[in-house]
């Protein structure tokens, strides 16, 4: 079998492998195969569109960030941002693999929960936790809660007195990123100013003041804005925990080259005390290139000098992201990669902005061909809809050649559950 490293297969003068999972490859009959598996055969078998995963991608990045963490210092936690993929084998996977756990909403809780985080390894987020969310967590023995609002404060004193917390900081940074996905500058729906942070201090009296925390966004590829943020929140005041968010960005496109996981952990420990626990929450960097998504070609449009369109039977509801921010993915066919064909990859949803994929380079795509998309690991199951009534797709987890079904697709009878 020759690895995707030896294919000839380039975009942009670069290598197309380091966008899908760690050691896919093409196999005999020049298919594309992740952990292990075919993924033609995997289309044949479970259905199109599929989220399809290398479980050992997961494993290793997640191993990564410890063995990165472990070389440097002792006292560090590593905890997994479920919202990127908040599926209950994913966190079983990464509950074995000793890492925490970040949950924004009751739902993310219950999940991460029941597939066996231990309670008081998770971490309660979010800029406006409702009662219920709050009483949720007091009653699972939840580890932190992150401090959002004054009104907060009020509201888990009252509930949970004796809550153990950590206060969200907004530093005012603003890395370079999508304005969607930025959230450490002063203009911001979460956390404490600067200037309110010593207000938000003192309000506290009921609950346990342990840590402080700051996140300065996502998809990020600048470290430098890292570089000083642990000194920033250290300055403060002293507190046992420092959890410096996530961010890291991954390779969407054949050109991106996101720094390493060694690179960002230096830069997170750049300026940190040498007398508190680092906390570092990844999600996208960990399950977004472990992941693809296969589509079936139903039709090829060609408009003459001007594009091919190449439609798939998913799109928005499967893969919010180009549509919601400008996200670029490429795109292959899984028995013919590379190609020269200028092509439009769009969905089948009723609206004309519903593209997932501009200006990618197929090999003569047809009906019935099987499209792959790398890089779809990370909120492509966490954002899917039921848009024009279509059942969201299934999740596959490969390994080792053996595929397995960890969320089932959904039928039209799902769609009538909720109907009374």
């Amino acid at each position: 079998m020759a690895s995707l490293e030896e294919h000839s297969l380039m975009s942009a003068g670069q290598p197309a492998a380091h966008v899908f999972p760690i050691g896919s490859r093409i196999n005999e009959a020049g298919r594309l195969e992740i952990g292990g598996c075919d993924l033609v055969e995997i289309a044949e078998t479970f259905g199109t569109p599929a989220y399809v995963y290398a479980e050992d991608d997961i494993r290793a990045r997640a191993r990564a960030y410890l063995d990165a963490f472990r070389a440097r210092i002792e006292r560090f936690e590593v905890v997994y941002a479920s919202k990127a993929f908040p599926c209950t084998a994913a966190f079983r996977l990464l509950a074995g693999e000793g890492l925490s756990c970040d949950v924004a909403s009751g739902g993310e809780l219950h999940l991460a929960l029941g597939a066996g985080f231990a309670p008081e390894r998770i971490y309660l987020h979010g800029n406006n936790k409702s009662d219920a969310e709050l009483e949720q967590a007091r009653d699972a023995g939840v580890g932190h809660v992150v401090l959002d609002s004054f009104d907060e404060i009020d509201r888990l004193e009252r509930i949970a007195p004796g809550q153990r917390v950590l206060l969200r900081v907004t530093p005012g940074i603003s890395p370079s990123t999508h304005a969607f996905i930025s959230t450490g500058q002063v203009d911001s729906k979460f956390g404490f100013g600067m200037d309110d942070v010593p207000r938000a201090i003192e309000r506290i009296r009921e609950l346990e003041l342990v840590g402080l925390h700051a996140h300065l966004g996502s998809q990020i590829f600048d470290l430098e804005p890292y570089e000083r943020l642990a000194e920033l929140l250290a300055g403060i005041g002293r507190y046992p925990l420092l959890n410096l968010g996530g961010g890291l960005g991954i390779a969407y496109t054949y050109d991106d080259r996101p720094p390493s996981i060694e690179d960002y952990v230096d830069a997170l420990l750049e300026s940190a005390p040498d007398d508190v626990t680092i906390l570092c929450e990844p999600g996208r960097s960990i399950v977004g290139n472990a992941g693809v998504t296969i589509y079936r070609v139903g039709t090829v449009k060609r408009i003459p000098d001007v594009r091919t369109y190449v439609a798939v039977d998913g799109g928005m509801s499967d893969n919010l992201r180009p549509m919601l921010y400008g996200a670029r993915y490429e795109a292959e066919l899984a028995d013919r990669l590379g190609g020269d064909t200028l092509c439009t990859i769009a969905g089948k949803h009723c609206e004309s902005g519903d593209i997932l994929a501009r200006d990618v380079r197929l090999d003569d795509p047809r009906p019935g061909d099987v499209l792959v998309m790398p890089a779809t690991g990370a909120y492509g199951h966490a954002m899917a809809s039921n848009y024009n009534a279509i059942p969201r797709p299934p999740v596959i987890f490969c390994r080792d050649g053996d595929a397995r079904e960890v969320v089932r697709r959904e039928t039209f009878e799902d769609l009538t559950l909720r109907d009374v």
